[in-house]
């Protein structure tokens, strides 16, 4: 994950790999009931920001890097169509043990990562932790979408560093991996 970037655009084309891709995620019931906004250039990365995180409170912004990231992918989820979905006679009865819509827009979310670092770019999947109804209303985006996040793109700056978060803190396969039985 780069959280720092230099600014240059990404090269002709990645974009649309980027999403491409993503769009053929796995589908749970083949809903397809994902969507993703794609900003690519300073005047509409700007529109993120600035309803995301505000000029006056970008100074002490630890990861000042990644607000130049040349493209922010919006990765939403629409529950209404999985539930339009399931009330289908093929797929009548069937249960919701867990929120299809959020899994499958993961799924393409990390597709898009995957691909990002195919195509020799950095990708960051970060969380919109205030803001999103007014970036969505900004933006368009139907109601009733929810963003599970975003991915910024982009050509990773020389200061970039990893999160503090991962310094020495990678289970071991064996308190994860359990074959045959826990």
């Amino acid at each position: 994950m780069a959280r720092s970037f230099d600014g240059r655009p990404l090269p002709p084309g990645t974009l649309d790999r980027v999403l491409d891709n993503a769009r053929r995620g796995p589908s749970a019931g083949f809903a397809q009931g994902v969507a993703f906004v794609a900003l690519e250039g300073q005047d509409q990365t700007a529109v993120f920001w600035d309803h995301t995180l505000p000029a006056e409170d970008r100074a002490g912004f630890h990861w000042a890097g990644l607000l130049r990231a040349p493209a922010i992918v919006i990765c939403l989820a629409d529950r209404a169509t999985y539930v339009a979905r399931y009330g289908e006679p093929d797929k009548s009865g069937a249960s919701w043990p867990v929120p299809w819509w959020d899994i499958d827009c993961a799924f393409a979310t990390m597709l898009a990562l995957l691909t990002a670092v195919d195509a020799g770019i950095g990708a960051l999947f970060f969380g919109i932790p205030r803001g999103e109804a007014a970036l969505l209303g900004a933006l368009g985006v139907p109601g009733g979408m929810r963003a599970i996040g975003a991915v910024a793109l982009g050509h990773p700056a020389a200061d970039d560093r990893p999160s503090t978060s991962v310094a020495g803190r990678r289970r071991p396969a064996a308190d994860i991996v359990h074959r045959g039985r826990w």
